[in-house]
C-alpha cells in the first residue's frame, strides 16, 4: 500500500516538473504567431511584421510597418496612439496571463518607404495597464 502512495507521489512530481515555464510558453507562442501570421495585414495601412518575446525584460514586442497615408513622420505621435494601444491591452483576454505576471508590451511602427525609420514606439508596463 505504501508503494502505491510512493508511486503516486513520484508521478505527481514528474508531471509538475514537465510543465512549461511562462517564459518558454511566451517564447513559443510568439514564434508560432510570427511563423503563421506574419507578415499580415491588420487593416488599412498597417502590417504586422513579427511578435518577439524579449526574455531579459519580460517584454512582448510587436513590430509593425505603416503603409500608404499612415507612412508619415508624426502621424501616430499626433494621434492618441498610446491611449488606443493601452485600451486594447487592458481589454485583451489573450494577454491576461502575461499581464498577471506583469510583462511589458512594446510596439514599434516602421515606415514602409524607409524601413530603417521608426515612426512610433512605446512600451507599456504593468504600472500603465493595471
Amino acid at each position: 500500500m505504501k508503494k502505491n502512495y510512493l508511486y503516486a507521489l513520484l508521478l505527481a512530481l514528474l508531471l509538475c516538473g514537465c510543465q512549461e515555464s511562462l517564459e518558454k510558453k511566451c517564447q513559443r507562442e510568439c514564434e508560432l504567431y510570427t511563423k503563421k501570421n506574419c507578415p499580415g495585414n491588420l487593416g488599412d495601412n498597417t502590417i504586422i511584421d513579427s511578435m518577439v518575446f524579449e526574455a531579459t525584460s519580460h517584454t512582448i514586442h510587436y513590430y509593425y510597418t505603416l503603409t500608404g497615408s499612415a507612412d508619415s513622420v508624426g502621424i501616430l505621435s499626433n494621434s492618441d496612439a498610446r491611449r488606443a494601444l493601452l485600451d486594447d491591452l487592458r481589454n485583451s483576454t489573450i494577454t491576461r496571463q502575461y499581464k498577471e505576471a506583469d510583462y511589458n508590451f512594446s510596439y514599434t511602427y516602421h515606415s514602409q518607404s524607409r524601413p530603417e525609420l521608426v515612426l512610433y514606439e512605446v512600451t507599456l508596463t504593468a504600472k500603465d495597464y493595471k
